[in-house]
């Protein structure tokens, strides 16, 4: 039996830089392959169970914020375990796990607060890229901060949630973060 969490990382962190980012079917199509069940096996388990230690940790929030994008593009199943990879990452910063991780994989660990519709979990998001120091996701960082402190919410989720926009929504001209 393998260790899923150093299959997790090896693929996500085997990629070439930038790949994580854009739209590409083929790569979508193999996630789906390699870790879907395991995405829906391991989501049924409390956020305990994946703060044990710093690798687990960015494991998890790689399973839980990054993988199911790729493996629901343009569904609103890429969300649904936001709220777990959140919380693990809000628990891994908390416990200092953190420390423990090189640069880029502190960026994806911290992720999941600049994916987040709150406020609070944006500021947070700001702080640790600030801290972080790299330029690039610090950029995106404050894209995403801007989108929902000035809407509330990513508008650029209203059809796949099925949430209908506002008119302030509608009246701006650019409202996706990146």
């Amino acid at each position: 039996m393998s260790d899923w969490r150093a299959d997790v990382l090896k693929f996500w962190f085997g990629l070439p830089y930038g790949k994580q980012f854009n739209s590409d079917a083929a790569l979508d199509w193999q996630i789906r392959q390699l870790f879907l069940k395991l995405w829906i096996e391991k989501r049924q388990l409390p956020v305990s169970e994946f703060l044990g230690d710093a690798l687990t940790a960015l494991a998890a929030v790689v399973l839980f914020d990054q993988l199911p994008r790729n493996m629901f593009r343009g569904n609103a199943e890429q969300f649904a375990t936001d709220h777990l990879a959140l919380a693990i990452a809000g628990g891994a910063v908390e416990g200092g796990l953190d420390e423990q991780l090189a640069p880029r994989e502190r960026a994806f660990l911290y992720m999941p607060f600049q994916h987040s519709e709150n406020l609070a979990d944006q500021n947070r998001s700001m702080l640790l890229f600030t801290a972080l120091g790299d330029p690039r996701h610090l950029k995106y960082a404050k894209r995403h901060h801007d989108v929902i402190e000035r809407f509330g919410r990513f508008p650029h989720r209203n059809a796949i949630l099925g949430r209908a926009p506002r008119s302030d929504e509608l009246a701006a001209r650019e409202v996706t973060p990146w």
